[in-house]
């Protein structure tokens, strides 16, 4: 026996899902393509749910209706939709998980003609940055549905991610005239940025950006995420002042959305404002325990002179770090290197990522990694590989640069001694066989 849906959630949830089910992919974009608007039910202000209590209750009347028929597909792809749209919203890798699971159970009561769990299961892996079985899924979905640009563009999403960038270039060049399909124009963006376009992808993000905020059925949630993605792509081009706004547009869009609170703590520490920065970061690890603020946090802190602050949340980093298995997230391996802590250990699991996942930003974190280990003939070597796209993020401008002036620095001082300098020029990146295997 199934239960009846009340008729205000089955509003809701159409209004709700219409939009999930043409994302293909964790970017939390949506298709413009998408028509299906829910009728608009009027209830009193003081007593209107929120989107998110309406995504929760849906979450509750799905996995009723799973629990009453277990063998079916369909309510098991919804449910994974809503465990999926909760974890962007609120960071919880467990969501990530639960997503995962209900599309595999979805996709195992009904392997044919369930590409909807297919896409989800791929999207709830990429969450977890498991690339490669997410790109399995994503191309055998694509596969099927050769004239669908999201799924083409999902694919090219997931390959960027991997450093597969000549088959990501292919796929990308094969969307590129989508640029107006929500699911399509970020990654789109963000494949500019990555072969160093950055005035094409300002144009590409806020293009999308003025879609989304026209697209009356799209959750308050993602155009935030459009909010994100511009301030994000603008503070990359050293635009403060169109980062801030946008950011803080995000948040009027959104109100607590720890995302863009992290934007906020980040943008305030470029400026060094760091009682601004501690303010929105704290309200941000409050919702989520976000690495990257939480090293960022422990920076402001430090810079106030309150060092017994800044160790605290130093040791949260670590204990994170130490237990946790595989690769680790860049954003702790970065604050690690920056501070000279556990440098072996992050250089180790670096080379671990490496065999796997060779992109820009993991060529940049060795290049780091060496540099602080006093490996800087084959830290220059890493830093070619990791701007041979011709990314121009400034992070990996900053560690290029540095890289080169240690090096002639060096080079001047063996010069005085009369020596050839203590370093041998290694092509590999400091192991046999490493950078070549890149795509450049």
């Amino acid at each position: 026996m199934t239960l009846a849906q009340p008729r205000r959630l089955i509003r809701h949830s159409h209004h709700l899902l219409g939009a999930l089910f043409v994302c293909a992919a964790v970017a939390t974009a949506c298709s413009h393509s998408s028509k299906s608007t829910a009728a608009v039910v009027k209830t009193p202000a003081a007593t209107a749910p929120t989107e998110s209590e309406i995504r929760d209750l849906d979450i509750e009347f799905y996995a009723e209706r799973v629990k009453n028929d277990p063998t079916g597909a369909t309510n098991l792809a919804r449910l994974s939709a809503l465990y999926l749209q909760r974890s962007r919203e609120l960071g919880d890798p467990r969501d990530a998980l639960r997503a995962e699971n209900a599309a595999r159970r979805s996709i195992h009561n009904r392997g044919a003609h369930n590409d909807q769990a297919a896409q989800i299961l791929s999207s709830s892996l990429l969450a977890q940055h498991r690339f490669d079985e997410a790109l399995v899924i994503a191309r055998d979905v694509s596969d099927r549905d050769p004239g669908n640009a999201s799924l083409r563009a999902a694919v090219a999403e997931i390959e960027m991610e991997l450093g597969q960038y000549d088959s990501a270039r292919v796929h990308f060049a094969s969307v590129a005239d989508k640029s107006s399909d929500l699911s399509v124009a970020p990654r789109l963006a963000r494949w500019a940025e990555i072969e160093g376009h950055q005035d094409e992808a300002r144009r590409l993000i806020r293009n999308a950006l003025a879609i989304a905020r026209r697209e009356r059925s799209l959750p308050r949630e993602q155009l935030a995420w459009f909010w994100l993605r511009t301030g994000d792509v603008e503070l990359r081009m050293g635009h403060v002042a169109a980062a801030d706004s946008a950011y803080r547009s995000g948040l009027t869009a959104h109100p607590g959305d720890y995302r863009l609170l992290a934007a906020m703590c980040r943008l305030a520490s470029t400026k060094r404002e760091w009682d601004q920065a501690i303010a929105y970061g704290e309200e941000a690890v409050a919702a989520n325990l976000d690495p990257a603020t939480l090293g960022l946090l422990s920076d402001a802190y430090a810079a106030t002179g309150d060092t017994a602050r800044s160790r605290e949340y130093a040791r949260v980093l670590d204990v994170a770090v130490l237990r946790q298995p595989g690769a680790y997230h860049r954003a702790w391996s970065l604050f690690l290197l920056d501070h000279d802590r556990h440098v072996a250990t992050v250089y180790k699991k670096i080379r671990m990522e490496l065999e796997t996942r060779r992109d820009v930003y993991g060529y940049d974190l060795l290049a780091w990694a060496l540099h602080k280990q006093g490996r800087d003939r084959q830290a220059a070597d890493a830093m070619h590989v990791a701007l041979a796209q011709g990314t121009r993020d400034p992070q990996l401008v900053r560690h290029a640069e540095i890289i080169e002036q240690t090096l002639k620095r060096r080079d001047a001082a063996a010069r005085q001694d009369g020596s050839h300098g203590a370093q041998n020029s290694i092509s590999d990146c400091g192991e046999p066989g490493a950078c070549p295997r890149v795509q450049q």
